[in-house]
């Protein structure tokens, strides 16, 4: 049976039993490539591990694509989106995100009883004029954000690439790529969808791809085309490519792809992962490649493991819900009061005022006087609050993009807020979720300080960057005892890799090095700029120039790097004849191989632990000379190793050990893996304030650890917890015994980091570990996952979010990131070259990682205080204006009648008390930015939500009820005897009701401002101009009728009003003991039990410190928390800072090392592609 037929048959079978997606665990193998030769068998059992989408009977069961030839059928577009809506889908979408908010909801339950004849006492349109005034709002806060996503979409859709159309190569824009069509990418693009390589610029179609944005290794890989598509090199050659390609239905498997190219000659050629360039992947070292476009759009890899766009909801947003319904429990329950009452009255007046036609009442009076009392009482939910928060989260999140703190100068790039409902959760976050690659790190590695023959080399000024110390040339040339040693030092980091070099040939000096490797070409650079330029390589030699003198070098071995040799050394014949052994690696495996008698092995390792403390990644280097004769008998051990057909790799591996040893050592390298600018102070700063930084990449665990140690995020004083099992019982045995060590004593400071690989943690996450794994996630205070794929982060994050019921925010720059910046509660986006698509499906995008501290600390607070200080304002002066309803229904035998006339009552929220809202909730500040930033224990007040929450708001409604009693019954006391006027009237209901609004209004006015902490000249234009809208209204509004046919019954109310000497008492005497009685409860509460932000607050009033505050005994913050460095402790088991080497290589790749360096040739022009 040939591959052909068995991959026809496996999808035949596949066909026949297909029902859905089967959960999407990336499983990543020990190589992302596999051998082309295997065997059946091996290629029957990964048929059987690969996914497909669900298909019908009647949709094909596999993918056809033909070659330079029309498609039998149209595939998915390649236009990608990240937006929340669709115009088709808009509406429906956009009212199941309003509706879900029980407010909304109960309104429009409000609006249609507002409909029934004779039952509102508010009129018909009270509550659904406001009610769709805040839906129209509210829709175009959506859409206004909505378009800022398709527009960072488009500006993906919009790139250009060159297509293969009408025999031409022609630029198009990504959006017109189709499935079928052959492509040409260049150096240093991005992959417009998934394809498969078919030749490229490099010797046997070969190319090296970054994959960063997608897995977040820093290592460049290598794919290759097959032989039958490799020498395709020109235009003409890739027209005369006839056949077609079977390939697999799309699936989510980064590392999985099994397919067939079928020729005119019905011979097949085998593809798979070697082959297949992923959407998302950048083209690095190599200058153009073809290939053919296999899937598009949502169908890519990349796409399929982005998670569905949530529709997300702030934590505040969700308690203010809860809250609503006891409210509207209440509101049922006061209501019902209110009918019984009236019902119990009725029967005991029915004889007595007969005049009142009572007894004329149907058996529905009853629920007709129910239903009536429920729009009476529906205004104790402030129908204004949604649209006011609407409106002030759309501003704040306009200063927040206002900020020139958060912008980037270097690239021009601003912070931009796509979603401004998440604005106060920024203020809450408990757990951050890092990408590395990107986001921590620039993925620059820059060669920076050496050891050499025990002398240190890059302290000096210049080499604050980069390495430029002029004293190690210097001593080589001058003649220093340790010249010898710089020579060989410098030789071996120009002859000890699998680099490329590429000469231009319009300027034959200036040389591009390729690598897979960004550590090797850093040392490659860092021994060209000291002289020693690599600067040719063929099948068998490699050539430098030591200061314009040229030297060749024959290649003889190579003993590839892998994770467990944590080393790699070329055998070379010297240019004297001379056999030598060259050799890098981890300082453990270096030292232990060295020959007894050692100069430099003390001093070098003093100066590792000075590099390992700057968070360098250290490599030593190491030569050994060796005898022909020994040379030859080993060489043969090799070739037997590496011909063998069983256990070749552990063959090799014993095999080099016979070799690599006897070493001596001439000194180390560092090589700094740049941080983004102020990654260090900012996660040591997020860390004081209580959050937990989790780190989360594809990369290496070595990797992962180094920059864990030179961001800060692991300290030398750390216990590190490390997991890394292959199996279920051995992940499930470990993780119950660390639980059972760790996770009982889960302190909040405890010093603990957690490091899991993710093929552990796939096991980890099933349901018998899940526990326990989360018992050790909680007790430590750093976590660092390494070989992540996509989809684990976005389960991770997810776990999280709902076990562990805190607020979290995943940032990140990648495609790979996409998942677990919509699983989390906030996503933030860096915007970068390779980070738009993490950026279109964030919450926010900022430029700098460094960026989060002031969004979190600052705006974050602000926003969270400012929001949840204006819910409470706003549910407190709508309790104390109507629930005065309920008081007067005991006066009025609960006839339904309103105290307030109707247009007062609606113009309440709109007018009177709407600016005092709007001023606390863009400019008030419980405390300075300076004192923010500078005392980060500050964010934990809002972080463990203090300010806001069941207690605190319903001590809000029982206060508010507390003051409407005096409201009311403090102005019908004063009106126990009726007022007669000059005219003869008397004081009515209206009356009374215009003097309690008046108390009312100026009460909650100045209410505000003595709950806001910034008094602005705005916050006094707020408070005191609403008051005067309402005096100013008053005089209006009494002389309108019969002008304006609205309102006769407040004719001259003005009059009778400001004419009463008690309404002027009153106005005095009542706001004046309800202001009072709140400064009174203030400083109490600032006397016994005063807060850290209350302290900080009265500190910056008096322009004192708050340090010293911060820094009293009594107080439970330590100096960690105020941004004090505490030295770790000595205690011998907890782990120090390890030397972490340098070497981020693709192991096991479709090519390997020792065969890489043999297939190029630089003295050889490289094809045009053209």
């Amino acid at each position: 049976m040939s591959y052909v037929e068995l991959f026809l048959l496996k999808i035949n079978e596949r066909a026949q039993g297909v029902s859905s997606v089967e959960p999407l665990m990336e499983r990543r193998p020990d190589s992302c490539a596999e051998s082309q030769d295997r065997d059946l068998t091996d290629f029957a059992s990964e048929m059987e591990r690969v996914p497909e989408v669900e298909v019908a009977p009647s949709v094909q069961k596999h993918r056809s694509i033909r070659f330079n030839a029309a498609q039998q059928r149209k595939f998915l577009s390649n236009k990608v989106s990240t937006a929340k809506y669709s115009p088709l889908l808009f509406i429906p979408k956009f009212l199941f995100e309003q509706f879900r908010r029980y407010a909304n909801l109960f309104f429009l339950f409000i609006a249609l009883l507002q409909q029934i004849p004779n039952v509102s006492p508010t009129g018909q349109y009270t509550t659904a004029i406001p009610l769709l005034m805040i839906l129209c709002v509210s829709a175009v806060k959506e859409i206004f954000e909505d378009i800022k996503r398709r527009k960072a979409d488009d500006e993906t859709n919009k790139r250009k690439v060159f297509v293969l159309r009408d025999h031409e190569w022609k630029e198009l824009q990504w959006r017109h790529v189709v499935v079928g069509d052959i492509i040409r990418v260049l150096d240093h693009q991005s992959f417009p969808a998934d394809l498969l390589l078919l030749s490229s610029s490099e010797p046997q179609g070969m190319c090296y791809i970054e994959t960063s944005n997608l897995d977040g290794e820093t290592n460049l890989k290598i794919r290759q085309g097959i032989p039958y598509t490799a020498h395709l090199v020109t235009k003409d050659d890739i027209l005369s490519l006839g056949g077609h390609l079977e390939c697999e239905l799309p699936h989510a498997h980064l590392y999985e792809f099994v397919g067939t190219i079928l020729s005119h000659q019905t011979e097949s050629y085998p593809v798979g992962t070697d082959q297949l360039l992923l959407r998302g992947a950048l083209l690095r070292n190599t200058k153009w490649i073809f290939g053919l476009v296999v899937y598009t759009g949502h169908e890519t890899k990349f796409m399929l493991n982005s998670t569905k766009v949530l529709l997300k909801r702030s934590t505040v947003e969700r308690v203010v819900n809860k809250q609503i319904l006891m409210l509207f429990a209440i509101l049922i329950v006061l209501a019902l009061i209110s009918a019984v009452a009236n019902q119990i009255w009725t029967a005991k007046n029915v004889t007595n005022h007969w005049y009142l036609g009572i007894s004329d009442a149907n058996p529905t009076y009853f629920i007709l006087n129910f239903l009536t009392f429920v729009i009476l009482y529906n205004n104790l939910i402030p129908i204004s609050l949604q649209v006011t928060l609407e409106i002030v989260r759309f501003i704040q999140a306009i200063f927040i993009q206002w900020d020139q703190d958060m912008y980037d100068e270097k690239t021009d790039t601003p912070t931009v807020t796509k979603t401004s409902n998440l604005n106060e959760e920024l203020g809450q976050v408990k757990y951050i979720f890092s990408d590395k690659t990107g986001t921590l790190t620039c993925n620059v590695m820059e060669f920076r300080k050496c050891s050499v023959a025990a002398i240190k080399y890059g302290d000096n000024c210049e080499s604050s960057d980069r390495f430029n110390d002029a004293s190690l040339v210097q001593n080589f040339t001058k003649g220093h005892k340790s010249a010898p040693v710089i020579r060989d030092f410098l030789t071996l980091m120009a002859v000890c890799h699998t680099v490329v070099p590429e000469i231009d040939p319009d300027d034959p000096a200036n040389i591009h090095y390729q690598a897979s490797s960004p550590d090797e070409r850093a040392l490659v650079l860092g021994a060209k700029s000291q002289g020693f330029v690599f600067a040719g390589r063929s099948p068998n030699y490699v050539t430098i120039q030591v200061f314009d003198c040229e030297e060749r070098y024959e290649i003889l071995n190579v003993l590839a790097f892998t994770s467990n040799r944590k080393r790699m050394s070329v055998i070379v014949r010297m240019p004297n004849g001379q056999i030598r052994l060259m050799i890098k690696g981890a300082d453990n495996v270096i030292f232990e191989r060295l020959r007894e008698e050692q100069h430099y092995q003390n001093k070098t390792l003093e100066h590792l632990e000075d590099f390992a403390r700057m968070g360098l990644r250290t490599l030593c280097l190491a030569v050994a000379d060796i005898d022909e004769t020994a040379y030859n008998k080993w060489s043969v051990i090799y070739h037997a190793a590496s011909t063998a057909l069983t256990d070749r790799e552990n063959r090799l591996e014993e095999a080099a050990e016979l070799i690599e040893k006897d070493l001596m050592l001439l000194g180390a390298t560092a090589i700094e893996d740049k941080l983004q600018e102020g990654v260090p102070e900012t996660i040591a700063s997020l860390s004081r304030a209580d959050m937990k930084i989790w780190v989360l990449t594809g990369d290496k665990q070595e990797t992962a650890i180094n920059i864990g140690y030179s961001c800060r995020l692991l300290t030398p004083g750390m216990k590190i917890i490390k997991l890394n099992e292959q199996g279920l019982d051995g992940t499930r045995d470990a993780l119950r015994r660390y639980a059972s060590e760790y996770g009982a004593s889960s302190q909040k400071d405890s010093l603990l980091a957690f490091i899991i690989d993710g093929e552990t943690l796939k096991h980890a996450l099933s349901y018998n570990c899940r526990q326990d794994l989360i018992e050790i996630l909680i007790a430590c205070k750093a976590v660092i996952c390494c070989r992540m794929s996509p989809l684990q982060k976005a389960e991770l994050v997810t776990l999280i979010r709902q076990e562990v019921k805190a607020i979290t925010l995943a940032i990140g720059d990648g495609a790979n990131d996409v998942g677990m910046i919509q699983a989390a509660h906030v996503g933030i986006g860096v915007s970068g070259v390779e980070g738009l698509q993490a950026a279109c499906a964030s919450d926010f995008a900022i430029a700098q990682f460094r960026f989060l501290n002031k969004l979190l600390l600052v705006h974050g607070s602000w926003c969270y205080s400012r929001l949840t200080t204006l819910i409470l304002y706003s549910f407190y002066k709508n309790i104390c204006l109507y629930f005065i309803e309920f008081w007067f229904a005991t006066l009025s035998c609960f006839s339904g009648q309103i105290v307030f006339e109707r247009w007062c009552i609606g113009l309440y929220n709109v007018i009177f008390t709407a600016a005092t809202p709007f001023a606390i909730g863009l400019f008030d500040r419980h405390c300075s930015a300076d004192s923010l930033l500078q005392y980060p224990v500050l964010y934990k007040t809002t972080q463990n939500s203090e300010c806001f929450n069941a207690k605190v708001f319903w001590i809000w409604c029982i206060k508010s009820i507390v003051h409407s009693i005096l409201f009311f019954w403090l102005t019908v006391a004063m009106l126990q005897h009726d007022v007669a006027f000059q005219d003869g009237k008397v004081g009515n209901y209206l009356f009374l009701g215009n003097m309690v609004y008046t108390y009312v209004v100026v009460s909650v006015c100045i209410k505000g401002g003595l709950e806001s902490t910034a008094w602005t000249w705005l916050t006094h234009l707020a408070i005191w101009g609403s008051i005067a809208c309402w005096f100013l209204f008053l005089l209006v509004y009494s002389h309108m009728w019969p002008t304006v046919d609205l309102a006769p019954e407040m004719v001259g109310m003005d009059k009778y009003v400001f004419s009463c000497p008690s309404f002027w008492f009153g106005l005095i005497l009542i706001p004046t003991m309800i202001i009072i009685s709140d400064i009174i409860q203030k400083a109490l509460q600032r006397t016994l039990c005063k807060t850290i932000t209350q302290e900080v607050q009265e500190r910056e009033l008096l322009n004192q410190s708050p340090a010293n505050f911060l820094r009293y005994p009594s107080r439970q913050y330590t100096e960690e928390d105020i941004g004090v460095f505490v030295s770790p402790s000595d205690d011998p088991h907890q782990e120090h800072e390890p030397h972490g080497y340098a070497f981020s290589q693709e192991e096991h790749g479709v090519i390997e090392q020792s065969d890489l360096v043999r297939v190029y040739d630089s003295s050889h022009p490289k094809p045009s592609g053209l």
